[in-house]
């Protein structure tokens, strides 16, 4: 009984904050975005809107993703968890689709958003072990990115992906630091959540497994490796199938119309695209462009998309950015944990600017992967501790990029509340 309680209690540990400071951190951010969830909840009907399925604002697909966890061959098994977060919103509203489901809605999101943003100081302070006050510096920094901001308020799958892919990173360092392996279960219930939500993130959860201590110097550690990968493949598939009543045939077709869909847009130079948007906006709004929709059963409404940038000032933000990730990633290539960063990172690189699948709106999937940004950065600070100099320099030039990040998406939200306050009230 003694194990089964130690393990419960490490558990809550590993999930919520577990220190004053910690606390602190999630108290701040609960409240920030709690703020602006709310106040959107209550005074408009963007978040939920039952005559629109998808594209109100940012591509998101809000009530489609509620009502049926969106397209199966994307999303396997999001159709289950979306029901469970539909019922208890209807549960707390009495079952009306009012502000009182709304709130519920953008509270949960919050409180996962928050919880993300607690997964990575907690990275930063354990597996890095930065002073407190760069800790702090970085996660204000992370916590003022416009995917951080949207998600806050948004139920989508990239919400709670971005949730479980940072604690998973952070569990997964854990593991590596005290030379353990990632127990089958473990890696079942990754795969599972991570996967079921978004399929392309099904392989990141196998990637720390790569650096797992003599993995391919032990043929009975490979071989253990390769039983436990085989088990949450089964599992998973297993799963993905039931869900479809074990029709396989429709994934190929299925995934072979989306990829056509949305591989095929040439409106925009693909070298913007890729700054612009899966670099850029996912850090730093653009500006927006207002477009007419319809939900194809008469009822037009006004959807919101993020525009390119407009000004060298952005250009030149997001080069520094990359240019500071970039130089963390060369300066700590023999580090194993960047490794996984970089390599997680690295699939979607692929995904979305290589194979250019949703390319024209790769701003929309920061949930899976902006956490790289304020990681990387902090094994930068971390490769340099020593070096007063270069410190203070990168120390500088992030509390800069912080105030001109602030400033600008602040500045776009304003843009987005008159939006809101034109067609969704």
């Amino acid at each position: 009984m003694s194990f089964i309680k130690t393990k419960i209690i490490n558990f809550f540990k590993l999930i919520f904050p577990s220190t004053y400071t910690e606390m602190a951190v999630f108290l701040f951010f609960i409240i920030c975005y709690g703020i602006l969830g709310s106040y959107i909840a209550i005074h408009y009907r963007i978040i939920f809107d039952s005559r629109i399925p998808w594209d109100a604002y940012f591509s998101f697909d809000n009530k489609s993703i509620l009502m049926t966890g969106g397209s199966f061959e994307r999303h396997p098994l999001s159709y289950y968890f979306f029901n469970w977060v539909r019922e208890f919103s209807l549960f707390i509203s009495g079952g009306k689709m009012d502000a009182n489901f709304r709130l519920t809605l953008a509270w949960l999101s919050n409180i996962i958003i928050t919880l993300n943003i607690v997964q990575v100081f907690k990275y930063l302070k354990n597996i890095i072990c930065l002073p407190l006050w760069l800790s702090i510096l970085i996660i204000l920094f992370f916590g003022a990115f416009s995917t951080n901001i949207i998600l806050s308020f948004t139920p989508e799958n990239f919400t709670y992906t971005l949730f479980l892919l940072s604690l998973y990173n952070y569990y997964a360092a854990i593991k590596l630091r005290k030379e353990e392996k990632t127990p089958a279960a473990v890696l079942s219930l990754a795969g599972i959540t991570i996967g079921g939500l978004t399929i392309t993130n099904f392989i990141k959860v196998f990637i720390p497994l790569l650096f797992e201590k003599n993995l391919f110097r032990d043929w009975k550690k490979f071989g253990n490796a390769v039983l436990r990968v085989a088990i949450a493949t089964i599992c998973f598939v297993l799963l993905y199938l039931n869900r479809i009543d074990f029709k396989y045939q429709n994934i190929f077709s299925k995934t072979n119309q989306q990829y056509e869909k949305f591989s095929n847009v040439e409106s925009m130079p693909t070298w913007d695209m890729i700054l612009s948007f899966f670099f850029g906006g996912n850090i730093l709004f653009p500006g927006f462009i207002i477009s007419d929709k319809h939900n194809m059963k008469g009822f037009h409404f006004k959807g919101l998309y993020m525009d390119l940038y407009s000004s060298s000032f952005p250009y030149f933000f997001i080069a520094i950015v990359l240019i500071l990730i970039i130089w963390s990633y060369f300066k700590n290539f023999k580090n194993k944990w960047v490794q996984i960063i970089a390599i997680s990172f690295f699939v979607d690189i692929v995904i979305h600017c290589v194979m250019r699948f949703g390319l024209h709106t790769s701003y929309i999937y920061g949930g899976h992967f902006v956490f790289v940004y304020p990681l990387l950065l902090g094994w930068l600070f971390f490769a340099y501790r020593s070096s007063s100099k270069i410190m203070s320099f990168l120390t500088l030039t992030l509390a800069m990029l912080f105030v001109y990040l602030l400033i600008n998406n602040l500045f776009r939200m304003a843009e987005f509340f008159s939006f809101m306050e034109t067609y969704y009230q």
